[in-house]
């Protein structure tokens, strides 16, 4: 049969096709049901797949990450121990509650053993508390020489508390201040941190948990 033959064929009268041609076109027919089939059907099975060889990949991360945290479980029970030593050697250094007006009171001895002329001495009327310890800021602006402020600094970090200077800020001598050469005026906050007593650990402890619920 030749294509002119073909091109003559009557699509709206396929029974009498030629045998050939029949068998032809039906063996097409099932091939393009098929490949519809293939690709509609089990494209989705694909993504599926996919899907899953992902995520395999990320279980045997985690699992070689916590295989990893296993092996060394002795080691960071023992880093854990030497942070949780060091943590209550560092609260032991906190003042109590009845020793932080003393803290306060040797602070400001320490700039008045300098030399220094105190500006503003404040204590803020409230503390910051967390769950370990309670922090008390003390504003100061003072007034001295580079070598006496920069003594006054030493001297409150060598005491026996825990006491840090933050926010600080050096400019020419504040007004007001005694006139003289070389003289400097600084701003900054002492922190100071007094440990909690019991009644207000359980306190603090019990609104957290709270805080967790409601989040919840």
């Amino acid at each position: 049969m030749t294509l002119d033959d073909l091109k003559r064929l009557d699509p709206k009268d396929i029974a009498n096709w030629p045998a050939p041609v029949q068998l032809t076109s039906l063996a097409l027919l099932i091939i393009t049901v098929i490949l519809i089939g293939y690709f509609s059907l089990l494209s989705g099975e694909r993504d599926i797949l996919e899907q899953g060889r992902v995520k395999e990949g990320e279980l045997k991360e985690a699992f070689k990450d916590k295989k990893t945290k296993a092996i060394n479980l002795d080691a960071y029970r023992q880093q854990l121990a030497e942070i949780q030593e060091s943590f209550g050697a560092l609260l032991k250094q906190l003042p109590s509650k009845a020793e932080m007006e003393t803290l306060i009171t040797e602070i400001n001895q320490s700039g008045v053993g300098r030399g220094l002329q105190f500006e503003l001495f404040k204590p803020t009327p409230s503390e910051k508390k967390t769950a370990e310890f309670a922090e008390r800021p003390i504003d100061l602006k003072i007034n001295g020489s580079y070598h006496d402020l920069a003594a006054f600094a030493s001297d409150i970090a060598q005491l026996s508390r825990i006491v840090t200077l933050s926010d600080m800020q050096i400019t020419a001598a504040l007004p007001g201040a005694k006139e003289g050469a070389g003289m400097l005026g600084m701003q900054a906050v002492a922190r100071t941190y007094r440990a909690l007593d019991a009644e207000e650990a359980v306190e603090i402890r019990k609104a957290e948990a709270d805080a967790k619920k409601k989040i919840k």
